[in-house]
């Protein structure tokens, strides 16, 4: 999908100062309202009907992201090798076992909320915690970013009211 298309909806939804990051679908707006979950829905049905799919919404204030930045439990590792799972919705458990199992050497991970941290010194590529493996144990929809995404966005936010994933 083309970033301008989605700008476009976005912007016909009434937000404001929408800017896109990258290629990513990562977009930045301005919105007065503070229920999440309309915004997600309204957000949910314009994609559904611009595209003819469902597409999953997620959305982020700039004090959620500086708070999951502030909170990230792997100080000090190379911040190219860091990744954030962000899921959609609460999972019922979380299968830490599974996860303990299916981590390669080095691997770490830490989950807080909605989001599960991820290190990961041979790359992402190479990791068996990739959405696909959070998606199919948790049950719940997810979307991953790398870090320099997440704090492009965050840096982004910092004028915006709101993030969607």
């Amino acid at each position: 999908m083309k970033m301008a298309e989605l700008r476009g909806i976005y912007e016909s939804l009434g937000f404001g100062n929408v800017e896109s990051y990258l290629q990513s679908g990562n977009i930045v707006f301005d919105y007065p309202g503070s229920d999440d979950a309309a915004v997600v829905g309204k957000i949910e049905s314009a994609l559904r009907k611009s595209f003819g799919y469902e597409v999953r919404a997620l959305t982020k204030t700039e004090a959620g992201l500086r708070a999951l930045v502030e909170g990230l439990p792997f100080v000090g590792k190379d911040e190219s090798e860091l990744h954030v799972t962000f899921l959609y919705e609460e999972p019922e458990a979380f299968p830490t076992e599974d996860v303990e199992r299916a981590r390669g050497d080095g691997e770490e991970f830490h989950r807080r909320g909605r989001e599960v941290y991820l290190f990961c010194p041979s790359g992402y590529g190479n990791t068996k915690l990739s959405n696909s493996f959070f998606e199919r144990k948790l049950k719940v929809p997810a979307t991953t970013r790398n870090w320099r995404t997440v704090n492009a966005m965050l840096s982004m936010a910092a004028s915006h009211g709101a993030v969607n994933r």
